[in-house]
């Protein structure tokens, strides 16, 4: 007699068989092990995070002050051709006001952004990712729309892993939390169509970190 049983099938009496029999844990010692290999005694975070940054397409640079962040800020728009940034948080502008930088700070003409500028709340070296929440000015749009981010972070706001960012997040806030809290790992990025890895297909095309000693 013909089996006419499908393999979904096959394999589901499988799956149903081995949830009925219980057996001792093949790899017992598995569980105990760290999901990440130990830094090294001089790794440096700093170092850890752009070189994972870079690793996802992200655009690093390290200023030791401001002076020199204004000037590269300045040296990338004039490369760039950039006439619209957008900057909400107050901090960020008395820092770009100090220098006369040029910058939107309503969403006029929000539709027309080339960059949204923003900070964050921390950056995870672990992966290169960063750290961002509603919490300030920028809310949830200003990361999102514009085709360039730029971050501005501080030496201080990094952290090895997302324990220690939440860590971060609960000593600023306590039991205030924001909204949305989220991790960005370089640029919006996907490969849904034909498997071809397409950059800036939900979000920003480039994502820039300007890392300041502080």
């Amino acid at each position: 007699m013909k089996d006419n049983t499908t393999s979904k099938e096959k394999m589901l009496k499988k799956v149903r068989k081995a949830l009925l029999e219980r057996r001792d844990n093949p790899y017992p010692n598995q569980e105990d092990l760290p999901l990440y290999a130990q830094p090294k005694e001089d790794e440096i975070l700093e170092v850890m995070f752009a070189e994972e940054f870079l690793a996802v397409s992200g655009q690093f640079v390290f200023c030791e002050d401001e002076i020199q962040f204004l000037e590269s800020l300045l040296n990338l728009a004039e490369e760039r051709k950039w006439h619209k940034i957008y900057c909400w948080e107050p901090d960020l502008q008395k820092i770009l006001e100090q220098y006369e930088y040029p910058y939107y700070e309503t969403d006029k003409d929000f539709d027309q952004a080339e960059v949204g500028f923003t900070l964050c709340e921390a950056l995870v070296a672990r992966n290169g990712s960063i750290m961002l929440s509603n919490a300030g000015m920028a809310g949830r749009r200003l990361s999102i729309y514009p085709p360039v981010h730029i971050v501005l972070a501080y030496t201080s706001q990094l952290v090895l892993d997302l324990k220690d960012g939440f860590k971060l997040l609960n000593d600023k806030y306590g039991k205030r939390l924001p909204s949305m809290i989220t991790t960005v790992t370089g640029p919006s990025r996907t490969a849904d169509i034909e498997k071809t890895l397409v950059l800036g297909a939900h979000g920003p095309k480039e994502l820039f970190v300007f890392l300041l000693d502080g």
